[in-house]
Order: C-alpha cells, then sequence, then structure tokens
C-alpha cells in the first residue's frame, strides 16, 4: 500500500527515518544529499525489514537474482560484490576473505520511503503506522565510549611504491596500459556504531550516493561519488571516475587545482582508456550504433576532493534482463583497468586481500523496471560479529605513473574515513 506524507522538515525527517530502519536486521538508505543530478529519481530512498531476500556466496548469482526480479514486484534495494567477477570470467582470486559478505544480497522491503522534497512516499502494510513510527522515534546517543579503532594497512609505504613499480613493468611489456591497485586499511578487535559513523562521515564528506546498508552483523557505511551503472526507461547510464585532485581552503588556490586537474594529460588520458572500456561494456547490452559519450571530463567538486567524470549512455536491448545488463558491465571499467581481464588477474596477483564490496555496487531495482547502483569506493566495512572493520583506496596505474604521487593519492582518498574514525 501506498501513502503520501508531507514533512516540514526534510533532513529532521530523514534522520529519525533512518535510525528508526537501523532498528530492522535489514536495512538501507540512500542519499543524494542534495546534488543536482539529472538521473536520480529522488533525494533519498530508506528500506526497512525484509519480506523477501536473496543472498548468494560461490555459483549462479545473477540468474538467482534474475528469477528473484521476476518473481518480486516493488523497491528492490541490495548490493553486488566485486568478486563476481569469478562468476563472469574465468578468474580466481586467492587472497583471504576477512569480510565474510555475500557475493550478492538483494531484499524486498517490508517498509520503503522514498523522500523528495518535502514529500514523503510510504509503501508498507500499514503506512500510516510507519509514519508515526518515525515521526515518535526518539534519538539518543548510547552513551557507549568506543575507542580509536587501531588502523593497520596490508602495505607499507616502501612496499606499496615497489608494487607500483612492478606493475609498471608490466605494462612496459604491454600486458595492460592501465590498472585500478587497491590496498586495504582495516583494524581488528574493535567495536564502533555503524550508524553513528555513517552520520559522521556523511556529514564530513556528503557525496551524491552515499549509502548506509544492514545485513544483520555487516554494515556498509558510504561516502561514494560515483556512479556505475543507471537505467531511465531504455537509456543507460553509466559515469566512471579517473582523475582525482584535493580541495583547498583558499578560494583561488582552489579554483587553481581545479584547472590543473582539468589540463592535466596524465588524469586526461586514465580518464579516456576508462570511457573506451566502459564503451566496450555497454556495448553488450546497448542497441547498435547507439553507445556515445554524453560529456567528457566533466569536472566536479566534493567537499574533499575535485574529480574528473565522464557520462557514457546508450539505449538497452529489449531481449537482455537487467540482471544481464549488469553482469555485461561488471565490474565498473573505473576500478579494474584496460585490458579488463588481465588488469583484474594483476590486481589479484598484487594486492593482498579480497576486495569483497569494495569497487563492487550498491543500489536498488525499481517496479518500472529502472535501477540505479553506484560504485563502492570511499567506504567503510564492518563485521560487528568478527570485530573487523575495513576500508580500500586505490588509484590508477600507468606507464607515466609517479608511485609516490600514487602512494599520497590513496591517501587522500581515504582522508575522510581516517578523520571520522580519528574521532571515535
Amino acid at each position: 500500500m501506498l501513502k503520501v506524507f508531507n514533512t516540514d522538515n526534510q533532513d529532521t525527517f530523514k534522520l529519525k527515518a533512518l535510525h528508526w530502519a537501523n532498528t530492522f536486521t535489514s536495512a538501507c538508505y540512500f542519499d543524494s544529499n542534495h546534488y543536482s543530478d539529472p538521473y536520480s529519481a529522488f533525494d533519498v530512498l530508506i528500506g526497512a525489514g525484509a519480506k523477501k531476500e536473496i543472498s548468494n556466496y560461490g555459483q549462479d548469482s545473477f540468474s538467482k537474482l534474475k528469477e528473484f526480479l521476476k518473481s518480486e514486484a516493488g523497491y528492490i534495494p541490495g548490493f553486488f560484490s566485486y568478486d563476481l567477477k569469478n562468476e563472469i570470467e574465468n578468474l580466481r582470486s586467492k587472497n583471504p576473505d576477512h569480510l565474510k559478505f555475500p557475493d550478492i544480497h538483494f531484499f524486498l522491503p517490508e517498509h520503503l520511503l522514498i523522500i523528495s522534497g518535502n514529500i514523503i512516499k510510504i509503501y508498507s502494510d500499514n503506512p500510516d503506522s510507519v509514519w508515526q513510527s518515525v515521526n515518535n522515534f526518539n534519538i539518543h546517543n548510547s552513551g557507549s565510549t568506543h575507542l580509536k579503532p587501531v588502523i593497520k594497512s596490508r602495505f607499507t609505504r616502501e612496499e606499496y611504491i615497489h608494487t607500483v613499480e612492478e606493475i609498471q613493468k608490466h605494462i612496459q611489456r604491454g600486458d595492460i596500459y592501465e590498472i585500478n591497485f587497491c590496498q586495504e586499511f582495516y583494524a581488528e578487535n574493535v567495536q564502533i556504531d555503524p550508524l553513528e559513523l555513517f552520520i559522521r562521515l556523511n556529514n564530513l564528506s556528503p557525496t551524491p550516493f552515499a549509502n548506509f546498508f544492514r545485513l544483520n552483523d555487516l554494515y556498509i557505511i558510504s561516502a561514494t561519488p560515483e556512479r556505475f551503472l543507471s537505467r531511465k526507461k531504455n537509456k543507460l547510464i553509466s559515469q566512471p571516475i579517473k582523475g582525482t585532485t584535493s580541495r583547498n581552503a583558499n578560494r583561488k588556490i582552489d579554483e587553481i587545482q581545479k584547472e590543473q586537474l582539468l589540463n592535466d594529460e596524465k588524469e586526461r588520458a586514465e580518464n579516456v582508456m576508462i570511457v573506451d572500456l566502459v564503451r566496450n561494456d555497454l556495448t553488450k547490452s546497448a542497441k547498435q550504433g547507439s553507445v556515445r559519450v554524453e560529456e567528457l571530463f566533466g569536472i566536479y567538486s566534493f567537499k574533499q576532493v575535485h574529480q574528473l567524470i565522464s557520462t557514457i549512455v546508450c539505449e538497452a536491448r529489449e531481449d537482455l534482463s537487467n540482471a544481464d545488463i549488469i553482469a555485461n558491465t561488471f565490474p565498473m571499467g573505473s576500478m579494474t583497468g584496460a585490458p579488463k581481464i588481465r588488469a583484474m588477474q594483476l590486481a589479484d596477483q598484487y594486492e593482498r586481500s579480497k576486495r569483497g564490496i569494495y569497487s563492487g555496487a550498491v543500489g536498488y531495482f525499481s517496479p518500472d523496471g529502472d535501477f540505479d547502483f553506484n560504485v563502492v569506493i570511499r567506504t567503510i566495512l564492518y563485521n560487528s560479529s568478527l570485530n573487523y572493520l575495513s576500508f580500500h583506496t586505490g588509484s590508477a596505474i600507468t606507464l607515466d605513473s609517479d608511485p609516490v604521487k600514487e602512494y599520497e593519492e590513496c591517501v587522500l582518498k581515504g582522508k575522510a574515513i581516517t578523520k571520522v574514525l580519528s574521532q571515535s
């Protein structure tokens, strides 16, 4: 049942709704943070409780998802793990998995709220009860104190630099042109309040694809700025990010850094390589001749960084399901490299832990056949039963890369996360 309500204060309502949703063992929260986006369908989407769900470890994930989407009607949020690549291509991952997330998880919410301006749409068996429960929800600090996590890395600075140099030898030999090489930062025996951590991260680094996702004792706490793939009617949209520079409090210097990024030949070359890769991925799902670059080298400013974002679009073939379309483009080119399969093989060879949900995707399918999924970057992953916390950062390695600067870029990308963790 759908019922529409009005609120006088969107920010207060969505904060209460977020806290309320977190009382369920299945919950999701997607926030566009008021960014202007022609492809966004709402300001906030919240799902709470699971009528039905699908989780899968291992085989046939996309075919099981296809059947689930056929059998269930409604908004269906969920996530894809990066390691689904091993189902799509003939690949293996030998690195350890410390987080234990499923490869795929989607659920049909008991209660779903969509916020657009001051309009609240509630889909539920009892929308009035949900409306009252959210408005009456008492947000209070748990009062518990947690020690600051001791963050470690799988690489020392020197090991990271050496590994980049080894990867560049593969580029010199012509094995690849570019690779997204990632490193994991982690903390063991740590107890955090995932929801409070998300709220702090979202306040410090608001992004258009921010999300909080709870699956029992597993949490995704994300401030990602990147869209993986969206469908609007028959149009597919992919927006890879390649090219990053820091922000500066001095407005003139900040504008100079922005202009330097836009004109940086190395950053532009990286962006073009990934645009070509995404174009190739989209051709598998596109009507012939419909793939085109809608925007090349768009420069977008976020609270922590400026980024180069390109937009590639096409018309979807009518004979493919949404699960097929996502499998045809997964994982996203911005997190792999080119050529894609060889880049993924080398990433597994040189990285020291499984990426898991990192560089996968979180999003939703809507009842009208549309969907929207982000790229899981700038994200904390947490297993509360194992008391294990993790976040990855990565950068694009090319022949022209300076290994020291690539390390510094990884640190920059993790800046907001390390800051909020230091406040725990």
